[in-house]
């Protein structure tokens, strides 16, 4: 959950009322104060020679699911056409021959029940089924997604058209949390390790059981040989299961400079498409060429590159980008009516905000305000390149010291 600690996330999705940091980034992020132990399941050869060559994007993630039993992608972090993409995916006609599940980021494992009445027909009203995702860990994202309001949804409307055995199943992975217990910061301490839920739910509802599976998630959650401590969810479930899983990314922050996109010969209006990273170019830069490199702390609580003396290429941790398009061209997700409309519901979402004290909206006014001012910039800010700012890293130490020594918490 080191994921979103990063300033340059925050000041994206705030500007759009939504901001992307975890509700438990801050608490997750040092949850094992130790550098990263994970080993890479399998290498990757990497010849710099080559350019990647673009394969149209759909297609090439059905024709994946013929070798692995898990592909893995980033969805609802705002990201309107990676979203839009994973809509029209699971709507080919091809898909359901292909997948058996979708394991979810923004869904409440404590709500399983009810979604799988859900999304197998029954009649289960829609504000009771919206709970799986308006009431995880993940608050400001979950809580707010747009892309959830409609894949739910979408997901029950396909199966309606199925016979049985083809029929798709939703899988929630987030711990699970019960936002009417949570009363102080302390409270939320039982649901820190997400990455270790998200590994147990796939372990279990999945792998073991050898079926296909369509995997949504931050891509900080997904890396082959990912993650402090432990290691990100995919790094702790390849230990039992490795070479199962195929990992796509965004580019991230790759491409958004003057320098031109060289690494592939993308015609125009050749997109969606998929760069894989094996054997190529692309794959031989490291992962900070692309994302924000995450954030730790040691056992004293000192704020550290999470990997640190790493010399991974970053084909040893993705096996495939997403190209969407010139990358100043893309879309930020714009909020749900029924959430700005949901006065309730608003409420309830910025009490939780409020209970870890990140930076945010802290009445309705103001993100009635932003949500406004937000129509008027629909693209897509790309993260910034610089390093985390001192008010972040002495939020990531002092939220660590604050674990360690909660007697002496008294600024929760």
């Amino acid at each position: 959950m080191l994921k979103h600690l990063w300033e340059c996330y925050c000041q994206r999705m705030l500007s759009r009322a939504r901001c992307g940091i975890f509700l438990l980034s801050l608490a997750s992020i040092a949850l094992i104060a130790q550098p990263c132990r994970a080993q890479v399941s399998a290498s990757h050869p990497v010849n710099d020679s080559q350019d990647v060559t673009p394969e149209p994007a759909i297609p090439a993630i059905l024709k994946a699911f013929e070798t692995f039993e898990v592909v893995a992608m980033p969805a609802a972090h705002g990201q309107k056409d990676i979203d839009d993409l994973i809509l029209s995916l699971i709507r080919d006609p091809r898909f359901p021959a292909s997948v058996n599940d979708i394991v979810v980021e923004c869904g409440n494992v404590r709500y399983q029940p009810i979604l799988d009445r859900y999304i197998a027909g029954d009649n289960v009203p829609f504000t009771e089924v919206q709970h799986v995702w308006r009431d995880t860990t993940v608050q400001q994202m979950c809580g707010a997604s747009g892309f959830y309001e409609q894949l739910y949804p979408l997901v029950r409307s396909l199966n309606q058209r199925l016979p049985a055995a083809s029929r798709l199943r939703i899988v929630a992975a987030d711990p699970p949390i019960d936002w009417s217990k949570i009363r102080s910061y302390q409270d939320l301490t039982p649901f820190f390790d997400r990455d270790g839920s998200i590994a147990s739910v796939m372990e279990r509802e999945v792998l073991s059981k050898h079926r296909k599976a369509l995997m949504l998630f931050g891509v900080f959650h997904l890396l082959h040989g990912g993650g402090p401590g432990q290691g990100d969810a995919v790094t702790r479930y390849e230990r039992h299961y490795p070479g199962r899983t195929f990992v796509i990314s965004d580019l991230g922050y790759y491409g958004t400079g003057d320098e031109p996109f060289a690494d592939a010969h993308v015609p125009v209006g050749a997109w969606p498409s998929l760069l894989r990273t094996k054997n190529s170019r692309l794959g031989s830069l490291s992962l900070s060429s692309f994302l924000p490199t995450p954030l730790t702390t040691d056992q004293d609580c000192n704020v550290i590159d999470a990997f640190a003396g790493k010399s991974k290429s970053v084909a040893d941790q993705i096996d495939a980008f997403l190209y969407l398009g010139p990358q100043r061209t893309l879309l930020v997700e714009p909020l749900p009516a029924d959430i700005a409309l949901d006065h309730a519901y608003r409420s309830e979402w910025l009490r939780r905000m409020k209970l870890v004290g990140l930076p945010g909206p802290s009445t309705l006014e103001e993100v009635d305000a932003q949500i406004v001012s937000s129509a008027a910039d629909p693209m897509l800010t790309p993260p910034p390149r610089q390093s985390a700012s001192q008010e972040m890293e002495l939020m990531i130490r002092q939220d660590c010291l604050s674990r360690k020594h909660p007697a002496a918490n008294t600024a929760k």
